[in-house]
């Protein structure tokens, strides 16, 4: 079962709020943000593909591992389009997939151990969305059943999956991260992350 979920490693952004800093390359653990996110992610599932787009053409050649990258044209207009680019790609590939974990690169805490939690979770087949709570609402990373790609695919702009979850929230399960969720934002938190 544990090949059956195709992960979508959202890493398109231009991250405006670091200067001119590739926040994707920022130092982590003997790698970068990315390569870690990269690192965790593929101890949960072998069918892995990295949404690049501002700074691709930096940003590619950094990644050693094995996996597949996509360079979404529309980064600009947000993160659904990056969702709906790579759910797009899903459904063109010849590997069927029962779920699609959406992760993001900038959040270093939330490792392969707190992936597999969302995963068993949603391996009970009791939940369209397992995702994580972040106290009043539901976010990434999350998992979503195949019966919600479609409306991956009709995501726009930088809404992301909210509405989906919010729409399917009596079939979501929210799981506590317990203060992992942290995301990286600017060169003052993640010096400050870095230092834990």
């Amino acid at each position: 079962m544990s090949n059956s979920l195709h992960i979508l490693l959202l890493a398109a952004g231009a991250s405006t709020r670091m200067g001119e800093t590739v926040k994707q390359l920022l130092p982590w653990n003997n790698t970068t943000l990315l390569g870690h996110a990269i690192e965790q992610a593929v101890k949960i599932s072998q069918k892995l593909t990295v949404v690049l787009g501002a700074n691709a053409e930096i940003i590619q050649p950094t990644i050693t591992a094995d996996v597949e990258v996509i360079i979404n044209p529309d980064w600009e207009m947000g993160m659904g389009t990056s969702i709906s680019f790579g759910t797009h790609h899903v459904l063109k590939s010849k590997n069927e997939s029962n779920g699609i974990l959406i992760l993001l690169a900038d959040q270093p805490f939330l490792d392969a151990d707190y992936l597999s939690e969302l995963k068993n979770e949603f391996e009970t087949g009791n939940y369209k969305i397992v995702g994580t709570n972040y106290g009043k609402r539901v976010g990434v990373p999350a998992i979503f059943e195949a019966s919600l790609f479609s409306e991956l695919t009709g995501l726009h702009q930088d809404v992301g999956a909210k509405k989906i979850i919010e729409r399917q929230k009596e079939y979501t399960k929210a799981l506590d991260a317990k203060g992992r969720e942290l995301d990286i934002d600017t060169i003052n938190n993640y010096n400050q992350l870095f230092d834990l």
